[in-house]
């Protein structure tokens, strides 16, 4: 029953898929999201996975194994920006992302800025649970009773003080990696982005980078080839039930 394995590893695959697209569009409001873009890759046989055979044999084992999924990797295309006239609202004009910092003192990276500033005038994340970092590591806070406004460069400007927004660039867009809550992990070293690549828009946020009209095709596509595999799943159940009612009545 080997197409039958088939069949169903097809199916288990376009099932995964549309995981990632439903995700994909339960983001399609959350500024600064990254759509995901999972890969696939035709494999072997299992006999030649196991090392028991090799490709090009002409045996039996000589033939596909399917598909698996190899890799998800993130679109980091950049999103227009919508003005939101907030003031805690900022949107990176370029590259980097905004250091932010969990209670338990990991740093994370985001291309989400709809900030908010708490009771104690310590900016944070939306959902409060990360602080937003300055330049040099530490926590954004501003004094509540007195104004404050951006200047150029993504600095905050306030009684005569500046905070520069601290912004961070991994060597390699690759070497991040999704943690939950629209933040990534580097699992390499990062740096600071030079003052003269600074650009930050107040007021505005970053959209996320998910098309509705894309992702409802590829919805589309991959419930299609889901569906496919089941009937075939199907057809080889009835021709084995047939082949076995012949063979007990002969």
């Amino acid at each position: 029953m080997y197409g039958m394995y088939l069949s169903a590893e097809g199916a288990n695959i376009q099932s995964k898929r549309l995981e990632f697209i439903a995700n994909n569009l339960a983001n399609l409001e959350t500024p600064g999201f990254k759509r995901d873009i999972p890969t696939f890759q035709a494999r072997y046989a299992e006999a030649i996975q196991q090392g028991q055979d090799y490709p090009g044999s002409q045996s039996i084992n000589d033939t596909g194994g399917g598909v698996k999924l190899m890799n998800v990797d993130i679109d980091f295309s950049k999103s227009t920006f919508r003005d939101t006239n907030v003031d805690t609202d900022f949107a990176i004009n370029g590259e980097g992302f905004f250091r932010v910092k969990d209670s338990e003192g990991q740093e994370f990276l985001t291309r989400a800025g709809d900030f908010d500033l708490d009771g104690a005038g310590n900016l944070m994340t939306q959902d409060g649970k990360y602080s937003v970092l300055d330049n040099t590591g530490k926590k954004i806070t501003l004094d509540p009773l007195l104004p404050w406004t951006m200047i150029g460069a993504g600095n905050i400007e306030q009684d005569g003080d500046q905070i520069p927004l601290g912004l961070a660039q991994p060597q390699s867009l690759g070497d991040l990696v999704k943690v939950g809550n629209n933040t990534f992990r580097s699992l390499g070293p990062t740096t600071a982005v030079p003052n003269a690549k600074r650009d930050i828009r107040q007021g505005y946020l970053e959209q996320s980078g998910v098309s509705s009209i894309r992702e409802m095709n590829a919805m589309i596509e991959t419930t299609r080839a889901f569906e496919a595999n089941t009937q075939l799943i199907q057809h080889q159940d009835t021709m084995v039930g047939a082949l076995i009612s012949r063979v007990l009545t002969s």
